[in-house]
């Protein structure tokens, strides 16, 4: 197995322990208060215990349409958040990273919320990330039709949110966090409507710079979350920095999933130095042939300019009667 082999598949194996992480439910319960308005007043103890509903599922709903109710043996289930994948031709199968759904108390009621939290380790992407996320949104709205609410009766329908965790933020965004939701805006005043009514769907961007720089700078849910998922900080030094700013005690599977991802980490990193040590082995032995190959040509031009016999420019530079028949076709247009 070549060193990009195994580096993919190290990174396969660190993502999957990232989403596993990202779904403890005091993970969860951070970031629902610090991106959600329903949940920011209720302490994490709360949501972790009260609001997050069983349903956490990790990559097995389907984002397209057509299958995100159907499970492998095509039965119909409940949108209850667990990763769908989805077959497009000529691409691989699409799944949410974590689907999972809270109960948020309003006034004299609890509301129902369904969320889908993702993990991207790359923040540049050929199309703008917050465009993907609008797509997982409006999938969470419509696949709700026949399981969460009826044709005839919209007024059932969950609101969605789709939280987007991305690492490695450049130094330029830093420690950001966003959110893109549907307003309100009055051309000509006068439609009496309420906000709930239209407020189905949001997608927040938390970017995060996980620089040492960066880490010192975030605080609050990007500081929890850059040092969660941090290559460079050991187990036990996390579970320090977590216990006593966060209150969040590693333990059990948790920890041992913490320290999988650390050594992965490592693993990724070790990996990647010695695939750029490699990368730059064969760029310097390119940048050597490619200097002998111009050395080579300006003695064999200076030869052929005093008159000295094919015969012995072959025997001399070794080289072949192509490269000087290259060679005096490149004086003859100049």
């Amino acid at each position: 197995m070549s060193i990009l082999q195994e580096l993919e598949t190290t990174a396969v194996q660190y993502d999957e322990h990232v989403k596993r992480i990202l779904s403890n439910r005091y993970i969860l319960a951070w970031i629902l208060k610090c991106t959600t308005s329903e949940f920011s007043k209720l302490s994490i103890k709360q949501i972790a215990e009260e609001c997050i509903s069983e349903d956490i599922s990790i990559s097995k709903v389907r984002v397209m349409p057509g299958k995100t109710n159907t499970d492998v043996e095509k039965t119909r289930e409940r949108i209850v958040g667990t990763n769908t994948e989805d077959k497009i031709p000529g691409e691989g199968e699409i799944y949410y990273d974590m689907r999972f759904s809270a109960y948020a108390p309003d006034k004299e009621e609890v509301i129902k919320i369904l969320l889908n939290v993702e993990a991207q380790k790359k923040f540049k992407l050929k199309y703008a990330l917050v465009t993907r996320g609008i797509f997982y949104a409006a999938r969470m709205i419509s696949a709700q039709m026949d399981t969460e609410f009826l044709a005839n009766d919209y007024s059932e329908m969950k609101k969605v949110y789709s939280i987007w965790i991305c690492m490695n933020a450049p130094n330029y965004i830093g420690n950001a966090i966003s959110e893109y939701s549907i307003k309100k805006s009055d051309i000509i005043t006068g439609i009496p409507d309420k906000m709930e009514d239209y407020d189905k769907m949001s997608v927040v961007m938390i970017c995060l710079n996980g620089t040492k720089k960066g880490r010192e700078k975030g605080e609050g849910i990007v500081g929890l979350l850059n040092t969660l998922l941090a290559t460079d900080i050991e187990k036990d030094e996390k579970a320090k920095i977590l216990s006593a700013d966060y209150g969040i005690n590693i333990k059990d599977d948790f920890g041992e999933e913490i320290e999988h991802m650390c050594n992965l980490g490592e693993g990724i990193m070790e990996d990647a130095y010695e695939e750029g040590l490699e990368k730059g082995r064969e760029e310097a032995r390119e940048e050597a042939r490619e200097a002998a190959r111009v050395a080579t040509w300006n003695i064999i031009k200076k030869m052929l300019q005093k008159g000295i016999p094919e015969s012995d420019i072959l025997e001399v530079t070794d080289c072949t009667q192509e490269t000087i028949k290259e060679v005096q076709k490149s004086m003859l247009s100049k």
